[in-house]
């Protein structure tokens, strides 16, 4: 096991890792930005580091700073959580030229599944059901980009290859629009991902999103720990997660999950990750693999008892995973709402001071979030500020539990979506489960007018 893990991020996620090495016995580093010096994981912190001013770019992106970092503090590992550097292949690469352990897959593992269209080849090799679309990167001749669209049938959806968060997408409907969307596509994703190539997929019409975990160590052992349902979501953004996902044969969960280890095996996978899928019609269609821990790992956490944040730590510092498929169990059921600075229903980012925040607790109820009451929450970042996740025996003691946490809650000072988080769980389509991707946007838009 490593003595001592520098982590590479900020918010909640920092704070969950630094308490993860705690368990562990391991001298966690924290690193933070100029706005993040109040930080509660920096306060906290047996060492930390300053690493630039609060622009992204010049701190929680900056290669060089972070391994300066690790290199003044003799940390042997670096854990770069979710979002910034965690899917940077040249990052990871970096690290371990750098002599540090990165935790998460090999670079050559995030290359092959960040790129939308060779993990899409991928999987389609190792049996995973894909969505039908292009076989790879659109040709530039437009005849031929007119054939592949007709053949796969409208509408269609066009991805950038090397998109990711929900960018980098757009629907057609008609073959008319079809050449200039592609133009404005390659052109936004060569801005956005200094990658402009981009593929045709047949566009969904009421999928819901599904998605498998799944853990990996170097020895080619690995395990998925069951599915997510997070169709709940604004603009490809989740806000609410649940596990196990309602109303899906588990008999097909397991029959997808088996194949994404499979993959996982085949191109050497290690560490945690998340296979992504659209689910229509009883159907999984393979969308995307994230190459890190998921901001929703929580649900999966509480209903199987694995710490996936120890595990990926264990892994990394070259240890067998300690469990086999057989001995995963699904038990109960988790949610969880994210807590976002922003106005409920308009979401509007609101940034500023939180004069209050009073948590909830009781029976099955956990709080992820690095707020305080006097935090001042900085404008450079994404509006998320924590999250509430809840485990009953069943759903419905689940949805009661996550009631009662979010009638206990108090955020003062800012703006917060606690009421849209309360007003949902009351709502009859979510509480019957199964909602499709489009629903919250829909609900939101009736909500405005």
């Amino acid at each position: 096991m490593f003595k001592k893990i520098l982590v590479a991020n900020r918010g909640e996620i920092a704070l969950r890792i630094q308490r993860a090495c705690r368990e562990l016995g391991v001298r966690a580093v924290m690193v933070y930005s100029e706005a993040d010096r109040d930080a509660k994981y920096v306060k906290l912190a047996e060492e930390a580091v300053c690493i630039g001013p609060a622009a992204s770019a010049l701190s929680y992106l900056n290669m060089p700073a972070i391994i300066s970092a690790a290199e003044v503090t003799d940390a042997e590992a670096i854990h770069p959580g979710y979002g910034f550097l965690s899917e940077n292949a040249d990052f990871a690469e970096r690290v371990e030229r750098s002599g540090f352990q990165f935790i998460g897959p090999t670079p050559e593992s995030i290359r092959i599944m960040g790129d939308k269209v060779s993990a899409k080849q991928a999987m389609i090799k190792a049996g995973v059901p894909c969505v039908p679309g292009s076989e790879g990167e659109l040709p530039d001749d437009p005849a031929q980009v007119r054939r592949i669209a007709k053949s796969i049938g409208y509408p269609v959806i066009i991805k950038a290859a090397g998109g990711g968060g929900g960018r980098g997408m757009r629907v057609v409907h008609t073959e008319a629009a079809l050449i200039n969307a592609v133009a404005m596509t390659k052109s936004e994703a060569g801005a956005a991902f200094n990658n402009p190539a981009v593929y045709l997929e047949k566009f969904l019409q009421n999928p819901r999103h599904i998605e498998i975990q799944i853990l990996a160590d170097k020895y080619k052992n690995a395990v998925y720990l069951g599915e997510r349902d997070c169709s709940m979501q604004r603009r490809h953004q989740k806000v609410i997660e649940e596990a196990p996902a309602p109303g899906i044969l588990r008999k097909l969960i397991d029959r997808v999950g088996d194949r994404c280890v499979a993959a996982c095996k085949r191109i050497g996978y290690r560490g945690a990750g998340t296979f992504e899928f659209l689910y229509e019609d009883g159907e999984f269609y393979f969308i995307e693999m994230n190459t890190r821990v998921q901001v929703e790992h929580p649900v999966t956490e509480l209903t199987t008892g694995i710490d996936i944040v120890k595990t990926q730590i264990m892994v990394a510092a070259g240890e067998k995973l300690p469990f086999s498929q057989r001995q995963i169990q699904i038990r109960g059921h988790a949610i969880e709402c994210r807590l976002n600075a922003e106005d409920a229903f308009k979401c509007i980012p609101s940034p500023g001071r939180i004069t209050m925040w009073h948590p909830p607790g009781g029976p099955g109820v956990r709080v992820d979030s690095h707020i305080y009451t006097n935090y001042f929450v900085p404008p450079n970042y994404d509006s998320m500020i924590g999250k509430i996740i809840v485990h009953g025996d069943t759903r419905e003691q689940a949805l009661a539990r996550m009631r009662t946490a979010l009638g206990e809650t108090v955020i003062e000072g800012i703006h917060s979506n606690l009421a849209l988080h309360r007003e949902l769980m009351v709502d009859a389509k979510f509480m019957e489960g199964g909602a499709n991707i489009h629903y919250l946007e829909s609900w939101l838009a009736d909500h405005a007018r």
